[in-house]
């Protein structure tokens, strides 16, 4: 990805509860065609790349679920080659945290949109490998970026290559102060002592 910047796929919903600062926290496992078999990450700053198909609203926190709704809206099932995708965030990765035990991640459920059955769900999903608890300090762009969906987007992996001109002139706004973000990390830290 050497001319490509790199970008993390994540549910549109989930990145409205980025973007909004409702949460800082995103959890992975990796995609089903993932290289390796399983998560890693490859950047510690990458920009958040919005999917769509398998977010469902009854898998968020009822409070949360009009974000899935919006954002089907927005996509509006768009399909077929002319489809794009717009690019809003990006994001730095403040700490990866492994969570092995349903204990560990009962802790966090007040610090996410997710229902406690689909973090379980994640959890539990290839058992042998930890959940990745991404914290994430997350910047708007001054000016989204539509990008055309190309084939090598789709499908079922964490990482993908963006065209890095694309994105040249945005300017990143972080979307929480510095002082607000290092509560949020501070409040998951201590949640899982």
């Amino acid at each position: 990805m050497s001319d490509s910047a790199i970008a993390l796929k994540e549910w549109a919903s989930a990145i409205e509860a980025l973007r909004t600062g409702r949460q800082i926290m995103i959890m992975r496992k990796g995609g089903i065609r993932e290289e390796t078999k399983h998560f890693q990450v490859e950047s510690d700053s990458f920009y958040l790349y919005p999917t769509y198909e398998h977010q469902r609203k009854e898998l968020f926190k009822p409070e949360f679920r009009q974000w899935t709704e919006e954002t089907l809206q927005e996509w509006g099932g768009r399909s077929g080659q002319h489809a794009e995708v717009e690019v809003s965030c990006y994001a730095e990765l403040a700490a990866d945290i492994l969570v092995e035990t349903q204990e560990q991640l009962n802790k966090l459920s007040a610090l996410h949109v997710w229902t406690d059955s689909f973090a379980e769900e994640r959890l539990k999903w290839k058992k042998t490998q930890p959940l990745h608890i991404m914290l994430l300090k997350v910047y708007a762009l001054d000016k989204p970026v539509r990008l055309e969906v190309k084939a090598e987007y789709n499908g079922c992996r964490s990482w993908i290559g963006l065209p890095a001109e694309s994105f040249g002139s945005a300017v990143k706004t972080p979307v929480m102060s510095d002082e607000a973000f290092a509560e949020a990390v501070s409040r998951v830290i201590d949640a899982l002592k």
